[in-house]
């Protein structure tokens, strides 16, 4: 199942999730863009998006405007799904109206052969970034592993280039796959410190001792936290 957890607040943007794209709300573009995968539940604090999405069609559910972060409004409404330990489940972000379904089957077929391996507790993607690109904050950067492990995510320019030009960031997207055991493992672990430190919730697996396995994902989709980036994205959109 595919989970799009959809806050109706927002601080730097409100109401984002409802904005207008292409005559079809945000929410919903991102579900469709998505619905030929799996089945596809929106997990909202809204009454508003539950009209909406049962007016596209889309199955929604009522969930707890306390969370702290999608992870756990995803496992509230998978829960409320009654999925079994072995089921499937990924986070796509509701602001994420172009991500490609090439993108998203990427992470579901990764989190299905490593769906045995409990040592996993989430799965993720990233795609190259250059030197410029990996300079923005708000674009996360990973280092992974041999094994296509991460060994950690920052906002800051990992790994720092010492005696050379680097061009090979791994940005990493933020669509996550679990089983729904691993996703009730990690929304009961202790917040950890580099989590806050950070603001990136999946330091909390790292921080734990589980691993995050990675996946390389060609795209050209972006999210939309900003006014600006509805901008762009409207542009791109009438490309």
């Amino acid at each position: 199942m595919i989970v799009i957890p959809a806050r109706i607040g927002s601080t730097r943007f409100p109401n984002k999730i409802l904005a207008d794209i292409g005559g079809i709300p945000m929410v919903i573009r991102t579900a469709k863009a998505v619905q030929s995968i799996d089945d596809v539940l929106i997990a909202t604090d809204s009454n508003e998006v539950i009209v909406l999405a049962k007016k596209y069609g889309f199955e929604a559910v009522m969930t707890s405007n306390e969370h702290q972060s999608g992870t756990d409004r995803i496992f509230e409404a998978a829960s409320l799904a009654k999925l079994t330990n072995n089921e499937i489940v990924i986070n796509v972000q509701a602001d994420e109206p172009f991500i490609e379904t090439s993108v998203v089957k990427a992470v579901y077929e990764l989190t299905r052969s490593n769906i045995i391996d409990e040592s996993i507790l989430m799965n993720s993607c990233y795609k190259i970034l250059n030197s410029s690109e990996a300079d923005d904050p708000n674009l996360v950067k990973t280092v992974i592993d041999a094994n296509g492990m991460a060994l950690y995510f920052s906002r800051a320019k990992i790994p720092y280039p010492r005696d050379h030009h680097f061009d090979d960031y791994k940005g990493h997207l933020g669509i996550y796959g679990f089983t729904m055991k691993g996703l009730k493992t990690f929304c009961n672990l202790p917040h950890a410190p580099l989590e806050h430190i950070e603001k990136l919730e999946q330091l909390r697996a790292l921080y734990h001792g589980y691993n995050i396995a990675m996946v390389e994902v060609e795209t050209q989709s972006f999210g939309i936290d900003t006014p600006e980036d509805l901008e762009r994205a409207l542009k791109w959109h009438l490309l």
